[in-house]
């Protein structure tokens, strides 16, 4: 997933699983010219939407061990890392990783979400905890979809 490996870059290139924001925002900008400085604070804020970051003071640390993240020399990440994914975007990716065909998945998914009347995240996230997958960090964004989809009615 090339948010992780946008995300892992700096603090593989500085040996840590700690930098400060602005460590973090000239590794990006500056260092490998991925971004500008502007995208790759909301680069910070997708990651840390998405668990990837969290933020301790001026501090980002890792939530995942960045030493795991293998940064190909050619690699360049793509500008649609800066957009948040959906909860059913992310649970789709997870279901793919863990070998799922993506166009079963999308199937499955959408006939459970006609099936039981759900929102396409709070499916997503059903369907992946019955193909044993633990998505519990895409809860409560399921949920939020959920309060979304229901004051819109």
């Amino acid at each position: 997933m090339s948010l992780r490996v946008a995300v892992a870059a700096p603090f593989v290139q500085n040996g840590t699983s700690r930098l400060e924001e602005s460590e973090f925002v000239v590794s990006l900008s500056l260092d490998r010219d991925w971004f500008s400085p502007d995208q790759a604070k909301r680069l910070i804020d997708v990651a840390t939407g998405e668990g990837l970051l969290e933020r301790t003071g001026d501090e980002l640390v890792a939530a995942f061990d960045p030493t795991d993240v293998t940064v190909p020399e050619e690699f360049v990440p793509d500008e649609d890392v800066l957009r948040e994914r959906s909860a059913f975007e992310r649970v789709l990716d997870a279901l793919v990783a863990e070998g799922k065909e993506k166009h079963e998945a999308v199937g499955a998914i959408n006939t459970l979400q006609q099936e039981l009347g759900l929102t396409i995240e709070a499916a997503a996230v059903v369907y992946a905890r019955r193909e044993g997958l633990d998505v519990a960090d895409l809860v409560p964004a399921a949920k939020s979809a959920l309060v979304r989809d229901d004051a819109g009615t």
